[in-house]
Parts: C-alpha cells; sequence; structure tokens
C-alpha cells in the first residue's frame, strides 16, 4: 500500500512538472512571436527644409540620432531591445549638443521629449520580463517624437508674416525701379528710330 501510495505522489509530481513545463513553453512561444514583431510606424519620415537641413549637416550627433530613428521603422522588437541602450545614449548626446542656432524653447522641449522616450524605451527593454507590445508601442512613438522635433526645427525658420511684407516691400521697389529704366530708356531707343 505505501509503494502504491508513494507512486501516486510521484506520478502526480511528474504530470504537474510537465503541465508546468508545457506552460512555460507556449508563454515563451508567445514572447518570441511578439518579439520577432515588426514594429509599425504610420507616420512618413519628415525632411528638413533647406535651411534648418544645412544645419543639421553640421550636427553630427543630429545626422547619428536620424540614422539610428529610421532603423526603427520596420526592425523587429528584439532588435530595439538589443540597441535601446545605444538608442538612449545618442538621443541624450543629441539633446546636450544641439547648436545654438536651433536652440530655442520649442525644439529643446522636442529633444527633452525625444530623450525621455530614449530612457523609457531603455528602461522598458531592460526588465527581467519585458513586455514586447510596450516596447513596440515606445519605439514607434519615439519614431513619431523625432518626427515632432524635425517639424519644430523647420517651423524655427518659417518666415512669419512680417518677413514676407518687407520682401513684398522689397520685391515693389525693384519692380518700380526696372520700370523706372525702362522707362528711360523707351524715349532714347524712339529717338533713334525716327532718325
Amino acid at each position: 500500500m505505501k509503494a502504491f501510495l508513494y507512486s501516486c505522489i510521484i506520478a502526480i509530481c511528474f504530470i504537474s512538472c510537465k503541465e508546468e513545463n508545457n506552460t512555460a513553453n507556449t508563454n515563451t512561444q508567445i514572447d518570441s512571436t511578439a518579439l520577432a514583431k515588426t514594429i509599425e510606424v504610420d507616420e512618413a519620415e519628415i525632411k528638413l527644409d533647406t535651411t534648418p537641413r544645412k544645419l543639421a549637416l553640421k550636427w553630427v550627433e543630429f545626422i547619428t540620432a536620424e540614422n539610428e530613428i529610421r532603423n526603427i521603422r520596420n526592425s523587429k522588437v528584439s532588435d530595439v531591445m538589443q540597441n535601446a541602450e545605444t538608442i538612449a545614449e545618442i538621443m541624450n548626446s543629441l539633446k546636450t549638443s544641439i547648436p545654438d542656432t536651433l536652440l530655442t524653447n520649442p525644439v529643446g522641449a522636442r529633444l527633452n521629449v525625444v530623450e525621455t522616450k530614449a530612457q523609457l524605451l531603455k528602461q522598458y527593454s531592460a526588465k527581467r520580463e519585458p513586455n514586447p507590445k510596450q516596447i513596440g508601442e515606445t519605439a514607434a512613438d519615439l519614431y513619431l517624437e523625432f518626427n515632432n522635433l524635425k517639424r519644430q526645427m523647420n517651423e524655427n525658420f518659417l518666415k512669419t508674416l512680417e518677413d514676407f511684407e518687407d520682401e513684398l516691400d522689397k520685391f515693389e521697389e525693384e519692380e518700380r525701379a526696372r520700370q523706372d529704366s525702362l522707362d528711360q530708356l523707351k524715349p532714347k531707343t524712339d529717338t533713334i528710330q525716327k532718325k
């Protein structure tokens, strides 16, 4: 009877261990599937206008950050997790190295948001049991926030209404001056043709 009881206990332990192992394998499969998922970014990349682009080309940290952000699009969650610490360092470097020509409150605020998203991505990726969905969403948010930074950089160099009025006044003056010079030339050519 004792042997039968011991056999039953061992059998129950064996079956329960096997069930726990199957459950762990299922969770691992879900996680590996989620980690292999491609990060979806709905927004197209914003291009910088001429003036901010010229400034950005001299800003090495911006070029590095832009390349890293481009890599996020269509990357796998697992790839972004592995790069999360590097991304956070690059975005921190970007924030601390902004050139004076771009240093405005709106651009500074956008840089803070980009750096915060990068730090969150690093934090979520470093968890003992990372949540792939959370990492994917944060990476997509980082991509969108970097686009917002570029939008803000473009807006810094948009002309105001006063600038357009000044340009229009200057254009009108040039037109008047050109018309006056044409009017002065016209009588001389008429006199030459009559002779």
